[in-house]
């Protein structure tokens, strides 16, 4: 199984810090955030990386080049202007090949281990749920008790930036700008999403202030 990671966004919340320097590439704990990222997924058995880019991405490619000195290959999706999340996964496509793929954001951080996310979901899409953090206390989606994932019911979640997906769920989308959530909530009113409740460490890097924190508490 292939993993992307999602690492287009222009950063905007997080200027001036951006300004010169793409978001993934911002330090915690003395490591850019995508290396983290990289060397969990390396650790869980992901040899295969796609990483989508559009600002400052040649810096991107110019610090991880082709993976080779962490021990992955490394495939470039270069965008220049953002295509939202679904667009950027659609126009990823050829690189990512025909079996389901693991997709995780950028611009967060976790101590999931990824390696049980290698199994394919029985439907279209398989998301990583964490408990609602206090800038997003409505949540984004229910989780019932048979595992499928929806868009109405309490409590809920929020969507953690981590997900598993088929291919065909983003085949009908034209290349070009896509939001995720759309294509999600069709998926889910078909009974085509399942997903877990993840409890452990996950960190939302939106802004400078919890990039701090996150750096204090990795520090620690």
């Amino acid at each position: 199984m292939k993993a992307m990671i999602l690492a287009a966004g222009l950063g905007t919340r997080m200027r001036p810090l951006t300004d010169h320097t793409p978001k993934p590439l911002l330090e915690a704990g003395g490591k850019p955030l995508i290396v983290w990222h990289i060397e969990k997924l390396k650790a869980a058995g992901f040899s295969e990386l796609v990483i989508n880019h559009a600002w400052l991405g040649d810096k991107l490619e110019a610090h991880l080049g082709d993976g080779q000195a962490f021990g992955v290959h490394i495939q470039w999706s270069r965008e220049g202007e953002p295509l939202e999340t679904a667009g950027g996964i659609r126009r990823a496509l050829p690189l990512l090949g025909d079996e389901p793929f693991l997709v995780i954001n950028g611009d967060i951080w976790t101590d999931i281990d990824f390696a049980h996310l290698r199994r394919a979901p029985s439907g279209q899409a398989h998301l990583v749920l964490v408990d609602n953090p206090p800038h997003h206390p409505q949540g984004d989606f229910h989780l019932a008790s048979d595992g499928k994932v929806g868009d109405n019911g309490s409590p809920a979640l929020t969507f953690s930036g981590i997900g598993v997906y088929r291919p065909a769920l983003f085949a009908a989308l034209a290349d070009g700008e896509a939001r995720l959530a759309p294509l999600l909530r069709a998926a889910m009113a078909k009974g085509n999403v399942s997903g877990e409740h993840y409890r452990g460490q996950w960190w939302d890097i939106g802004t400078p202030e919890r990039l701090q924190a996150l750096d204090q508490h990795l520090r620690r």
